[in-house]
């Protein structure tokens, strides 16, 4: 079985990992633990509104991060004894982890739902909700645990 297990740094995505561990079997299951980089929302880099930023270091920084965040999701997934791949991507969210199922092929993918409503979720969108719209094989959303 091939399991493709999107994350971002949240709660939300531990509890996908943990979700993950407590209900497959790791023998006969490959993860492929992905996440996406989603552009910067400013393309503006110039003088006008005292706004200067190195861009290239912002994105390296990002992807540091993010490759740090995805190795330690599959130290966590090896432990449990799943075979494991990490990816980091960059793009769209929502778009990325549809063609990555689809082209892999995954047979189930597990993301987390921040729950958002109302506003929030008209303006950030639900990734969760997309994929599990549009993707080509089963999706299982998870919740974390209200505090």
């Amino acid at each position: 079985m091939n399991v493709l297990l999107a994350i971002d740094d949240s709660k939300f995505s531990e509890a996908a990992t943990q979700a993950l561990i407590g209900q497959a079997q790791s023998t006969g299951t490959t993860v492929r633990v992905l996440h996406v980089i989603e552009p910067l929302p400013i393309a503006y880099s110039g003088g006008e509104w005292g706004i200067s930023m190195d861009w290239q270091e912002v994105l390296q920084e990002q992807r540091e991060q993010a490759e740090a965040l995805v190795s330690q999701a599959a130290k966590t997934l090896r432990g449990a004894g799943f075979a494991v791949m990490a990816a980091v991507e960059e793009g769209s969210a929502k778009s990325i982890i549809i063609d990555a199922a689809a082209k892999w092929p995954a047979d189930l993918i597990i993301v987390g739902s921040h729950g958002r409503t109302g506003l929030d979720r008209f303006l950030l969108g639900s990734v969760s909700e997309a994929v599990a719209r549009h993707a080509p094989c089963s999706v299982q959303i998870v919740r974390a645990a209200k505090n």
